[in-house]
C-alpha cells in the first residue's frame, strides 16, 4: 500500500471545518479548568491587580458571586489564594492555621452558597510570612521539618473549612506523606491531594507576588527548595516521591516553558497531571493582545490546547471565565 504522495494527501482531512473537528487530536472543555480566585478584606471590594490585567482581588462577598457564576458556567473547580495584610503576616505564618482566615472563611461562604463546586486550598505559608518564603527560616536557612509540621495543622484546618483538595505547593521534601497521614487522623480520608510536584524556582512568578501582597516582602529566593529550571529528571524523581507518600494527582508549575515535563510525567507515571499557567504566561499574552501583537482568544485557546496535547488532564488558569464563555459561543 502506498503512503506517499500524491496517494496520500495529509491536507485532505484539513480541507473542511467539519473534517478538522473530526480528526482532531485533543481538545479542550469547560472540565478542564481550576479559576484562581484572589482574596481580599473587606465587603464589596473589588480591587485590580495592576501587573494582571482582568484580575482583581475579590473580597468575600464577590467571591461567593464568581463561585456561582463559575458553577453556571461549569468551570469545576475554584482554587482560593489570599491576598493577606500586612499586620497579620509573621515571621512564623501564625495566621496561616486560623480557621477564621481569609481562605478558610471564603471556602465556608462558597460551600454555603455552592456546595457542588470543587475548592482547591493552597498550602504553604509564603502568604502569611514576614520574609516572603513558603517555610520557617532560622539564620537565613528554610527549615524542612519544622515547616512541615505548621503545613500539616494548615491542610487540616484547610479541610475542616470545606477544602476538597488540599494543594501543597511549599516543595518541603516529605510533606506530601505527613498531610496524608493527618488528614486521615483528622477524618478527611476523602480529601484529594494535589501536590505541586515539579514547582520550579521560575521568574514567571512576579505578578502573582503582586496579587497576594508580596512583592517586596520577600527576602532572599527560593532556589534552596524549588526546582532548578534546568533540571528534567529531578522533576521525575520529585513526582514518583510525591506519589508514593499518597498524591491523589501532580502539578507542573510553570507551564508553557514545562510541557516536555507535562509530557514525561504523564507518560512515565499515568496519573491525573496538573499544569499552572502561572502569573507572568497570563501577563505575557495580555499584554500582546493589549499591544494588538496576538490575536487574545486565538492565543488562549492554543495555549490551552498546547497543555492537553502534553498531556495534561486540567490547567489553571487565570484565563478558566474567558475560556469557559468562549467555548459557550
Amino acid at each position: 500500500m502506498s503512503t506517499g504522495f500524491p496517494a496520500t494527501r495529509l491536507r485532505r482531512p484539513r480541507s473542511t471545518v467539519w473534517s478538522r473537528r473530526m480528526v482532531s487530536e485533543n481538545s479542550v472543555s469547560t472540565g478542564d479548568l481550576i479559576w484562581p480566585i484572589f482574596i481580599r478584606e473587606g465587603t464589596n471590594e473589588r480591587d485590580p491587580v495592576l501587573s494582571m490585567p482582568g484580575v482583581d482581588r475579590l473580597s468575600i462577598d464577590l467571591a461567593v458571586q464568581a463561585a456561582k457564576h463559575a458553577a453556571t458556567i461549569g468551570i469545576p473547580c475554584l482554587a482560593l489564594f489570599p491576598s493577606t495584610p500586612a499586620d497579620l503576616r509573621s515571621d512564623f505564618g501564625d495566621e496561616a492555621l486560623n480557621k477564621d482566615n481569609l481562605i478558610n472563611t471564603a471556602m465556608r461562604a462558597i460551600k454555603d452558597a455552592v456546595p457542588d463546586i470543587g475548592l482547591l486550598a493552597d498550602v504553604a505559608l509564603d502568604p502569611y510570612t514576614s520574609h516572603g518564603q513558603d517555610g520557617l527560616v532560622q539564620e537565613g536557612q528554610i527549615l524542612n521539618d519544622e515547616t512541615i509540621g505548621v503545613l500539616v495543622q494548615q491542610a487540616v484546618v484547610q479541610a475542616n473549612a470545606g477544602a476538597d483538595i488540599i494543594a501543597p505547593s511549599d516543595m518541603m521534601d516529605g510533606r506530601v506523606g505527613a498531610i496524608r497521614t493527618e488528614l486521615d487522623k483528622a477524618g478527611h480520608t476523602g480529601v484529594q491531594i494535589m501536590a505541586y510536584s515539579a514547582k520550579y524556582a521560575s521568574g514567571f512568578y512576579g505578578p502573582f507576588r503582586d496579587a497576594v501582597g508580596s512583592t517586596g516582602v520577600l527576602s532572599g529566593d527560593k532556589k534552596t527548595y524549588q526546582m532548578d529550571p534546568a533540571n528534567r529528571a529531578e522533576a521525575l524523581r520529585e513526582v514518583a516521591l510525591d506519589i508514593s507518600e499518597g498524591a491523589d494527582s501532580v502539578m507542573i508549575k510553570p507551564g508553557m516553558p514545562y510541557l516536555d515535563i507535562i509530557r514525561e510525567v504523564k507518560d512515565k507515571f499515568q496519573v491525573p497531571t496538573f499544569a499552572y499557567q502561572v502569573s507572568g504566561e497570563y501577563a505575557m499574552l495580555v499584554a500582546a493582545a493589549q499591544n494588538g501583537w496576538l490575536d487574545r482568544h486565538s492565543v488562549v485557546m492554543e495555549a490551552m490546547l498546547s497543555f492537553k496535547r502534553a498531556g495534561a488532564d486540567g490547567v489553571l488558569t487565570y484565563f478558566a471565565q474567558e475560556i469557559a464563555e468562549l467555548l459557550d459561543t
